[in-house]
């Protein structure tokens, strides 16, 4: 291999490591696992963050809430689910209720539902997207279900968290 061509290489996975280093400096969030206020799932990509809670009665509420776990009222937000067997997937839209989003309809049946929450922060934004197996069991060490789970155990279904 040619000198140049050697340190070429060499520069441009110095430059991806130095980038990736960066990136994680300037990312200040605490990203300790903490449920939202109702105990969901808390999604940290999007600004406002967002709570994925699914309530008594099947159906999902989403909560905007700051930094400090405080509800925020939605503004302007948009947001929709995909969920379920992937050959007929459940689409579920939302419409405001005082200070959160509640799903039109139920989930569908079962206890490990594939999900993709996509939120768009406003007209303008960009669409964030968080993709997780819903998991509807009682988690034994904490207080709350398997998907909004903040214990650092092995998650049925899913990759143990880091």
């Amino acid at each position: 291999m040619k000198p140049t061509t050697l340190a070429t290489l060499l520069t441009l996975a110095l430059t991806a490591i130095c980038a990736t280093a960066a990136d994680k400096e300037k990312d200040d969030h605490d990203h300790a696992a903490k449920a939202g206020p109702t105990g969901g799932r808390l999604i940290t990509k999007v600004e406002p963050h967002a709570e994925f809670f699914v309530t008594r009665d099947n159906k999902i509420e989403i909560r905007f809430v700051d930094d400090d776990n405080k509800v925020l009222a939605p503004a302007g937000q948009t947001v929709s689910v995909i969920m379920g067997d992937r050959s007929k997937p459940t689409r579920l839209a939302f419409a405001q209720q005082g200070d959160k989003l509640v799903s039109d309809q139920t989930i569908p049946a079962g206890d490990l539902l594939p999900t993709v929450v996509q939120i768009k922060a406003g007209a303008d934004g960009k669409t964030v997207t968080e993709r997780f197996n819903l998991n509807l069991a009682d988690c034994p060490t904490c207080d709350y279900r398997e998907y909004a789970c903040i214990c650092d155990h092995e998650h049925v279904g899913e990759e143990k968290k880091k």
